[in-house]
């Protein structure tokens, strides 16, 4: 959409970002925000003039995302925690939108990736490090992210539900190269980058239920044994941790859907709705239905009434 100020910053606020205040906008304010969705990632297209911002930082409880802001046209001055990057197009750089920022912009067209902080499985002091640094977008990792992130904000109405989140977990795992890569000498060991891969490998294969162990160790050209032995020293084992990303991603579409509970636990890998059922109250201590009961109470709430629900109360005291 194209808007005034205040709706732009309305809308950018709603998209997730920190609230901005620009020093340079004037009555005569025009600004393009699109926003789409694909898969966990919220792509924000922005098309803005001359800008000088400074972004007001969000509640910390707001914090489940991190940012990553590719330039397509124009130049960006930009500034977060102890970092300072100049941006030109195809550059990118990672943004935390609980922190506040500065920046000052040319007429610019950029692309916000907003990325669940915990797919990226970064330190905090390795977010620290790599806040507000410049990744340059015109060759290596960067740039397959660069390219990526516009296509994708480009065309992600097109992908069907499962090809959303496939592709989602391969812009995630780009991504995570190019962070890496910045890193310098903070690189994993290559237990780590290994390691680092099958997670990523998972999380765009959550919906095959063929998914295990055996086929993630052939496809990574390593044995079973020495699979199980890369986790050994994690929180979980590759088999609890697929487990565990199956029910999140669970969880998530049942609260936001109104599709059956058998049928997300299928959508997800679980064929027994009756294991799925046990399963989910185990980890979350409440049942799976309750949160598909809760989503529909509040879809009746919000709806508007109709004629039909009106007329029947029409003169009544």
């Amino acid at each position: 959409m194209i808007g005034n100020l205040e709706t732009f910053q309305d809308e950018l606020a709603a998209s997730g970002f920190p609230p901005l205040v620009n020093k340079l906008a004037g009555a005569g304010f025009r600004g393009r925000i699109v926003t789409r969705d694909l898969g966990p990632l919220r792509l924000i297209s922005l098309d803005t003039p001359a800008s000088s911002c400074v972004g007001r930082q969000r509640d910390a409880s707001d914090g489940e995302n991190l940012a990553i802001k590719v330039m397509t046209r124009g130049r960006t001055r930009i500034e977060q925690g102890r970092g300072h990057a100049e941006l030109g197009p195809a550059d990118l750089v990672l943004l935390d939108p609980t922190r506040t920022l500065q920046f000052e912009s040319t007429a610019a067209t950029h692309v916000t990736v907003l990325v669940p902080r915990r797919e990226l499985r970064l330190r905090p002091a390795q977010i620290d490090r790599l806040i507000g640094q410049r990744i340059d977008g015109s060759h290596g990792p960067g740039a397959l992210v660069s390219v990526l992130a516009r296509e994708s904000a480009r065309s992600a109405t097109e992908f069907r539900e499962a090809e959303a989140l496939r592709s989602a977990g391969a812009v995630i795992e780009l991504i995570a190269v190019a962070l890496e890569a910045r890193l310098g000498d903070e690189q994993p060991a290559p237990d780590e980058r290994l390691r680092n891969r099958i997670a990523g490998y998972i999380e765009a294969r959550l919906a095959d239920p063929d998914l295990s162990p055996p086929g993630i160790a052939a496809a990574h050209h390593i044995s079973v044994r020495r699979l199980h032995k890369l986790f050994e020293d994690q929180p979980l084992t590759v088999a609890a941790l697929i487990r565990r990303r199956r029910l999140e991603r669970c969880r998530a579409e049942l609260a936001g859907s109104g599709r059956t509970v058998t049928a997300v636990a299928a959508r997800w890998g679980f064929s027994d709705p009756t294991h799925f059922s046990k399963l989910f109250k185990t980890t979350y201590g409440y049942n799976a239905r309750a949160l598909t009961t809760s989503n529909r109470a509040r879809t009746t709430r919000t709806r508007p009434a109709g004629p039909e629900q009106d007329g029947g109360h029409q003169g009544r005291q």
